[in-house]
């Protein structure tokens, strides 16, 4: 059952141990160390997560950390150049995991969002654009940042 108490038709995204999830990938045609370091930055934070009010995320498993807007999370895995994984609950909601994973491809690197414990189907649909928009959004920034060099 979903969180209104009703049985889906569609179970697509619904795990028995981690509820409703959603995963996005993309490519872009840059060297991981570079879509780290513009992940990992202020801006770069902005695009898929929100801005941390102690200007960065920390990078210690158990961390807490609490975003502009008042939505908080703790650090669960944090591997340089690779991947990040942590919870996040917006002010009063549920909350859910995202990992954030990059795959480096020699001069190409694969993205990946994985967000888990979303409350329902409905979630896992509004999710599943947030993160192709937010995947599109990286890699107009990489365009423009590494066209600035």
């Amino acid at each position: 059952m979903d969180s209104l108490g009703q049985t889906p038709t569609d179970t697509t995204g619904l795990t028995r141990d981690a509820g409703w999830e959603i995963g996005v990938r993309s490519t872009v045609p840059y060297p991981a160390a570079v879509v780290w370091e513009l992940l990992t930055s202020t801006d770069g934070l902005a695009l898929w997560l929100g801005t941390p009010v102690d200007g960065a995320l920390p990078t210690d498993r158990g961390e807490g950390f609490v975003l502009d807007g008042g939505a908080s999370g703790e650090i669960r895995s944090y591997h340089p150049g690779y991947r990040i994984r942590l919870t996040l609950q917006d002010a009063g909601g549920p909350d859910s995991t995202i990992q954030l994973t990059l795959d480096d491809r020699d001069d190409r690197t694969g993205i990946g969002f994985h967000q888990e414990r979303l409350p329902d189907a409905a979630a896992r649909d509004r999710q599943r654009t947030h993160w192709k928009h937010v995947t599109d959004q990286i890699a107009t920034a990489l365009d423009t940042t590494t066209s600035a060099d």
